[in-house]
């Protein structure tokens, strides 16, 4: 027996393999772990994750880093 982790991009493919199931041909398992990684997701997941700052005020952020390690 040979295990793959495929990534279904359509209903159809999902169908044909529930088919391919009941023949008992193959077994699907849905792995709890994998992650759905779409972008969409991703931007609403870390949307506002963020604030804007001004260039100035990240300059002086990057300059008192580097003072910290001299």
């Amino acid at each position: 027996m040979t295990t793959l982790t495929i990534d279904v991009l359509n209903d159809k493919a999902l169908n044909l393999l529930k088919d391919l199931e009941l023949l008992k041909i193959i077994r699907v398992r849905k792995d709890k772990k994998v992650v759905n990684s779409s972008s969409e997701n991703l931007i609403t997941k870390y949307k506002g994750a963020m604030t804007t700052q001004p260039l100035r005020e990240i300059d002086k952020q990057l300059d008192d880093l580097r003072k910290e390690w001299e």
